[in-house]
């Protein structure tokens, strides 16, 4: 069995932990809406709560597994790395909406680098992707690698990748909403089901740096 092997039993045991499940139904709502909070200015979310997410279920990870078996200090050039575990590279994706869509695949504004990318991409990687719908009905999702290689060799790059519109402000390329679906609707893809629900919080994101001042 190599590490790509074993690291997809560790995923799959992670989605198969009834302890696990119950704290991600329970807790991964509270998380996220803190997550937002953070990152909001004028009651709008700020893109950084992307970053803010991928670390929320990084931490998940290192609680499950170990803070040793959790690799999240990963360099800039492997954009689509979140996090690796036991060794093994993961992507990690969030999407809010009330059906899941507008997944980035890269964020660039550029016509050509689009179009190389295209041209070279194909999936490698393990992904954990999180639909959030609040609410409503979302989930966590574990899509592994070779799921998604095999929807993409089915219904062909063209049809899997979605490039930004000529003469709009482009957001990045994504996955395609047709090439999503069967991913996360495949049989091998594992979920856990979670009712995205918002509780009253009373937040301030400046307590703490205040607290900081006030030591000493």
């Amino acid at each position: 069995m190599n590490i790509r092997d074993r690291m997809n039993d560790h995923l799959k045991d992670l989605f198969r932990d009834r302890l696990i499940i119950d704290k991600v139904q329970r807790r991964l709502p509270y998380m996220f809406q803190l997550a937002e909070l953070e990152s909001s200015r004028a009651g709008k979310v700020g893109m950084e709560v992307g970053s803010l997410r991928e670390r929320i279920i990084s931490s998940l990870l290192i609680y499950k597994f170990g803070e040793k078996n959790v690799e999240t200090d990963l360099p800039i050039t492997e954009p689509e790395i979140d996090v690796k575990l036991f060794g093994s590279p993961i992507s990690i994706k969030t999407i809010t909406g009330k059906e899941p869509a507008g997944v980035k695949l890269i964020w660039t504004v550029d016509a050509t680098k689009a179009r190389q990318f295209l041209e070279t991409w194909h999936p490698r990687f393990d992904l954990i992707l999180v639909h959030i719908n609040w609410s409503s009905l979302g989930g966590v999702y574990y899509i592994p690698d070779y799921v998604q290689q095999r929807i993409f060799d089915e219904i062909g790059k063209d049809k899997y990748i979605k490039l930004p519109k000529q003469g709009t402000n482009p957001r990045g390329v994504e996955i395609s909403n047709e090439a999503l679906k069967e991913i996360m609707t495949d049989e091998e893809t594992m979920s856990i089901k979670i009712e995205w629900k918002k509780t009253n919080v009373q937040y301030n994101a400046f307590k703490r740096w205040v607290d900081l001042w006030s030591e000493g």
